[in-house]
């Protein structure tokens, strides 16, 4: 924990941050490789939107993670900041944790700086006189505790953007221990996951944090922009439980306005019938959604089948009032084919369908590799030395996506990114035998 009666020097260094910071806002333009601070380690952002942009991240896990991931994806230089000893909680954790870390760690420069000091405080915060972003998701109340909080912070730069992503907004909530299931659970979610009859169930992927991520992304170019011509930064909250509400919204409404509480559903819809998965001939699933009467036609005329013309199946709300006795003839018809016949069949004929496909059949999509999706990146561990992850989905004809680097080792940039900010090599080893950095 940090004092913050802090002594005298670390005072000076504050000032000293604040003079410097002033200095070097004005060479920004005069940058080279797009403004980047540390030019030439990380791709080069010429044409980039965030291209001037420096992102400092103290991140661990998915959530800030993620968010300042997605600012790298449109150019922002990221200097991630970790420990020095323990680094992201989820660096060589277990496969789960070491394949997030691989995803969401892409397009970065690692630093390490033990923030518990009051010299790493001090480094931190010359970094900070020069950044223009930071982005964290310490458990709520830990930031302040280390000097690293936006009041401290906003003192040595006051036009920082600076973006906490936490498990609850200010509140009753906010500081309760937030993880993404239990986001989940309070928002709504996991009341309509799964199937009825059965417990609750998680979404399969880290649905809140990546939510709150993708909120604080947005808040934060909104932030930026605004910053540009004000001239003025700004603390921006961004809270699980809140954000996983907002994907909620629709059933909210549906709740409030026709006084009914959804059930689980599994891959079905209360409005539509046939809207499921169906197993096929070779034991594979299959996802069919016929949403308007067109499709439920050429649904049946892509099969040679004649549900259309029975009463219980002729328009939508008797489908729907005989949604069991449908599914079980919609069950019958796709026994008997296989799961690639019958997903040829209903495409060609503009039916919604797909096949259920697990992790494998994802990495090995056709399309996603016509598209280029798909980012080849250095494993840290596991059988292979290289894996593919997504890439930032969005085109535009605006500017070209970044091209992904490897996630960092722990700490790989440390002396360069010092070194850019001034600090000489006998600085940093001296930094580096105290346990500094």
């Amino acid at each position: 924990m940090i004092d913050d009666n802090r002594p005298t020097e670390n005072s000076q260094s504050d000032e000293k941050s604040e003079q410097h910071s002033s200095d070097t806002r004005g060479e920004r333009d005069a940058r080279t490789d797009g403004g980047r601070i540390v030019p030439g380690l990380l791709p080069g952002a010429d044409g980039q939107p965030l291209s001037d942009v420096t992102v400092l991240e103290l991140g661990h896990i998915i959530a800030g993670p993620f968010c300042s991931m997605l600012l790298a994806d449109l150019g922002a230089e990221v200097i991630k900041v970790e420990h020095p000893e323990r680094g992201d909680a989820v660096r060589d954790s277990s496969p789960i944790g070491n394949s997030s870390f691989n995803y969401v760690n892409r397009n970065k420069l690692s630093i390490t700086v033990d923030l518990k000091s009051e010299a790493g405080n001090a480094v931190f915060r010359d970094l900070v006189g020069e950044a223009d972003v930071v982005v964290e998701n310490f458990a709520a109340g830990t930031a302040d505790r280390l000097g690293v909080g936006y009041d401290d912070l906003s003192r040595s730069n006051d036009s920082l953007v600076y973006c906490s992503i936490k498990g609850f907004n200010p509140g009753p909530y906010e500081k309760f221990p937030a993880l993404d299931p239990v986001a989940e659970a309070l928002s709504g979610v996991m009341s309509v996951t799964g199937h009825p009859g059965t417990p609750p169930a998680r979404s399969g992927t880290s649905l809140s944090d990546m939510a709150a991520s993708l909120y604080g992304a947005l808040t934060i170019l909104a932030a930026i922009r605004q910053r540009d011509a004000t001239g003025e930064g700004q603390h921006i909250t961004v809270p699980l439980f809140e954000s996983t509400v907002a994907l909620m919204g629709y059933w909210l409404a549906y709740t409030q306005a026709y006084d009914d509480v959804p059930e689980p559903m599994g891959a079905s819809h209360p409005g539509w019938a046939p809207y499921d998965v169906f197993r096929t001939e070779d034991d594979r699933w299959v996802f069919i959604g016929p949403s308007s009467e067109k499709q439920w036609l050429r649904f049946c005329e892509a099969l040679d089948v004649d549900l259309h013309t029975d009463e219980r199946f002729e328009t939508l709300p008797d489908r729907l009032e005989n949604r069991e006795e449908l599914g079980e003839r919609v069950q019958s018809i796709c026994d008997t084919y296989t799961a690639t016949d019958l997903v040829e069949r209903l495409q060609a004929a503009s039916v919604p369908v797909a096949p259920v496909n697990d992790t494998s059949d994802v990495a090995a999509d056709p399309h996603l590799e016509a598209t280029d999706a798909l980012a080849e990146v250095r494993a840290t561990e596991g059988d292979g030395d290289r894996i593919r992850t997504p890439r930032f989905p969005a085109h535009t004809t605006g500017f070209d996506r970044v091209e992904s680097t490897d996630p960092p080792a722990l700490g790989e940039d440390t002396d360069a990114v010092l070194a850019a900010f001034g600090y000489d090599s006998e600085r940093i080893e001296r930094l580096r035998e105290d346990g500094i950095v």
